[in-house]
């Protein structure tokens, strides 16, 4: 059996692929300080919970925005699973394909994931769109390479930190709003917010496509997408597992190499 460790910024994703399809999904926040010990117990509890204690796990695959975090889960694999993990970005874990970026340049482990999930499901000429900490778009080049892209303020984050900078404004949830001018401070910056964001995904998908000179599928992902796909139409496809199901194809691909 194996796992797949999707480690962000926020929350941590852990899920059991049977070699066919996810068995169990499961999500946790994000913490440097957990131990192996306390991964351990966390997830086989939530196991035994779901009837799935007789599983034995023998391979696991890891994707970490968070550095900090990777050792114990290499403990983790190490004491309780009995294997060595593939950790994306590290020198053991091959890509399908090369990153075609400066030289020196790291790339967040999860969007060189993302960008192999989207090329094996949609082929080359892609843009990926992740609403996550960060708002991330990342051009997938046409044999699959990730080939650079745009980093911009995450919607929580924006919200935080307008919370935080101006006394009088409040944290609100990120939604919809009824129209855009508001009649009240939170329709106001959720108007400002949800459309601002709307605003900034139409125009650097543009500007990208207009650099590339070619057409390019966009796929949104993370946990906002959807939210953000109501007010316009900011993608082709919605991809809520592409995370993933790169892991997947990642792993696969390492495991054919050692064959």
């Amino acid at each position: 059996m194996l796992l797949a460790i999707d480690v962000g910024n926020t929350n941590t994703v852990f899920a059991l692929w049977n070699g066919e399809n996810f068995v169990e999904t499961w999500r946790t926040s994000t913490e440097v300080t957990r131990t192996a010990d306390q991964y351990y117990v966390w997830l086989s509890t939530l196991m035994q919970l779901q009837g799935l204690g007789d599983l034995r796990i023998n391979e696991v695959i890891i994707s970490s925005t968070v550095p900090r975090v990777v050792f114990n889960l290499r403990v983790l694999c190490n004491r309780y699973f009995d294997c060595r993990p593939y950790v994306v970005g590290k020198p053991d874990c091959a890509l399908p394909v090369e990153p075609r970026v400066d030289h020196g340049t790291q790339v967040g482990p999860d969007r060189l994931v993302n960008a192999v999930a989207g090329f094996d499901l949609y082929g080359g000429d892609l843009i990926v769109v992740d609403y996550g900490t960060a708002t991330t778009f990342d051009v997938v080049e046409s044999d699959g390479a990730y080939g650079g892209g745009v980093i911009a303020p995450g919607v929580n984050l924006s919200l935080q930190a307008l919370h935080e900078a101006a006394a009088a404004l409040p944290l609100v949830d990120v939604t919809m709003p009824p129209q855009v001018v508001g009649k009240n401070t939170v329709d106001c910056m959720t108007s400002g917010v949800f459309w601002g964001y709307v605003g900034l995904v139409n125009e650097i998908v543009r500007r990208i496509k207009d650099e590339r000179g070619v057409p390019m599928k966009v796929i949104g992902t993370g946990g906002l997408a959807p939210l953000f796909q109501q007010g316009d139409t900011l993608f082709d496809v919605f991809e809520d597992n592409l995370t993933m199901h790169g892991l997947i194809v990642i792993h696969r691909y390492n495991k054919a190499l050692e064959a």
